[in-house]
């Protein structure tokens, strides 16, 4: 299973979403929609990035989320990704001056 796959399967689990509400809502043909979110799940087929674009917005994910090969990282951009503006600008305020601890 390719890292987009497996990320594509979490994210959507996540969401409790079908395999075919999701392809739905990312604008998949009704008769389609859940054959191919299925292959792209099992790595069968992979998505072009501006399907990927689509599913991270209606998974509200960056669309990196899905390319993160270590789970610390996948993990790190969904929870940046759920912060508030002020959240994050922290967060870069605390990597800004542990760099400065080096």
């Amino acid at each position: 299973m390719s890292t987009l796959s497996k990320r594509l399967k979490e994210a959507r689990l996540r969401a409790g979403l079908s395999q075919e509400q999701l392809g739905l809502q990312i604008g998949l043909e009704p008769a389609s929609a859940s054959t191919r979110m299925n292959r792209y799940e099992l790595g069968k087929r992979g998505p072009d990035l501006e399907l990927v674009e689509r599913i991270a917005e209606a998974l509200g994910l960056p669309a990196a989320y899905f390319y993160a090969v270590r789970d610390e990282e996948a993990e790190l951009l969904r929870e940046f990704n759920a912060l508030s503006t002020k959240g994050k600008k922290r967060v870069f305020d605390v990597i800004a001056e542990a760099r400065t601890l080096r």
